[in-house]
């Protein structure tokens, strides 16, 4: 009898441990040949067209990554610019195959919605930006002011909580579409325009016509873990996602960059070898090629290179790592171990 039990419980895990590797969604993304992904409607930095109809972004290269894990080619990958209230529909219904469109992470939309959370791209928090002409210093003191606010977003629901904690009243001004909420706010249709603070950077660098006539205020009333999302119900598709972010990571802390991942090939750190499918394993564990990570960082770069490419200190946003700095320069970016 205690044979038959052992013998049963073995299958049961055999079975389990098949289902979680067999997903419809990674064998789709597999027989297409690109990775169709959802990203914001043009946030600058972020997710937007250039002057020759090419997105660029962290977020567009988060997709990248991912298409450079699956196929070696960060090329394969299509874009699907969606609105805030139009994301969670487009990926539930299987319009796209990920979600990469600074999207913040919560119990509830990781839980109810049929979705899950793939990894934190971008450590944020809301934030309000004001005209430096309304000569407001601190957010304290919005008492009465009309606000720009996107429906459908973690942002709406925060501005209600803080206006009440302190005790103050706002009038929204709630509009779906980012380009139309940000000219109600340069037409002065409302005071305050509220959002992710990159965002608040990102509009004023890229959107608006005179950047220093606007000013960001100090207090950031929330957290927002901006990431990848994919459907629930598919574990290897999930954790192919998790892992092309992870690995670029990882790459930064090990000092593997797009320009030198080549010599790296030959190094002795047995974390490289293991990352850049010289010590083999890790692709067989993701169900694809063992220069998975070495084509990722090759063709896109490691975590660090996107970020100064794309937000850092040099671009327009003029963003500082801060949070978003590894965990060994006090950041919370920290990948798990390659192992």
């Amino acid at each position: 009898m205690k044979l038959l039990q052992a013998a049963a419980a073995a299958a049961v895990f055999v079975f389990a441990a098949q289902g979680a590797q067999a997903g419809a969604t990674f064998d789709a993304v597999k027989a297409k040949g690109f990775v169709q992904c959802g990203v914001n409607t043009g946030l600058g930095g972020f997710a937007a067209p250039d002057s020759k109809g090419e997105w660029k972004g962290l977020d567009v290269d988060v997709c990248r990554a991912v298409a450079a894990a699956m196929f070696g080619d960060a090329t394969k990958v299509k874009y699907t610019p969606l609105t805030a209230q139009q994301r969670f529909t487009a990926l539930q219904s299987g319009e796209i195959d990920v979600l990469v469109r600074n999207t913040t992470q919560t119990l509830t939309r990781d839980a109810s919605l049929g979705l899950i959370g793939a990894g934190v791209n971008y450590y944020d928090g809301q934030g309000f930006m004001v005209k430096k002409s309304l000569g407001v210093k601190s957010a304290k003191e919005l008492n009465g002011a009309t606000v720009c606010v996107q429906p459908g977003t973690t942002t709406e629901l925060n501005l209600a909580d803080y206006f009440r904690a302190q005790k103050m009243e706002f009038k929204p001004v709630v509009i779906e579409k980012l380009d139309e909420v940000v000219a109600a706010y340069a037409a002065g249709r409302c005071d305050v325009y509220t959002t992710d603070a990159s965002g608040l950077a990102a509009t004023r660098a890229t959107q608006l016509q005179n950047p220093d006539d606007h000013i960001i205020l100090p207090e950031i009333i929330s957290k927002e873990p901006l990431g990848p999302m994919v459907r629930q119900g598919d574990d290897q598709w999930l954790v192919l996602v998790r892992w092309a972010l992870l690995g670029m990571v990882e790459a930064e802390e090990l000092g593997v960059t797009s320009k030198n991942v080549d010599e790296m090939l030959k190094s002795d750190n047995p974390n490289v070898k293991r990352l850049l499918g010289v010590t083999p394993g890790m692709g067989k564990n993701l169900g694809v090629d063992e220069k998975w990570a070495y084509s990722i960082v090759k063709q896109v770069g490691n975590y660090g290179e996107i970020f100064e490419a794309n937000v850092g200190v040099k671009t327009p946003l003029k963003l500082a790592r801060g949070q978003n700095a590894l965990w060994t320069n006090g950041g919370l970016m920290y990948a798990w171990p390659v192992r």
